[in-house]
């Protein structure tokens, strides 16, 4: 659904990069199937930092935050920190 709120999320990652990289294919699994679903409209890691950003569509941020409890990430403990911020896309492929 078009209409609805997007959010960019970012984690931090503070476990020792063998676990993530341990988690990672449960992670990125779990992500397709909600980019299938398009809920999940981007997401990749940062370049030289142990930090993530993720593109979702959600009706709330409070449901985005549920969801995101599932992340196989979150699950073992991978990450540290994660923000949830509405986002309104002017221009590019997410915009209205």
């Amino acid at each position: 659904d078009w209409k609805m709120p997007i959010f960019a999320v970012t984690y931090l990652y503070t476990a020792p990069a063998s676990q993530v990289n341990e988690i990672r294919p449960l992670h990125r699994q779990w992500l397709s199937g909600l980019l299938e679903k398009n809920i999940l409209l981007a997401s990749g890691p940062m370049v030289d930092t142990p930090e993530a950003l993720l593109i979702f569509r959600s009706e709330s941020a409070e449901e985005l935050s549920m969801l995101l409890d599932n992340d196989p990430f979150d699950v073992a403990g991978c990450i540290g920190s994660r923000t949830i911020q509405s986002w309104n896309p002017v221009l590019g492929p997410f915009s209205s």
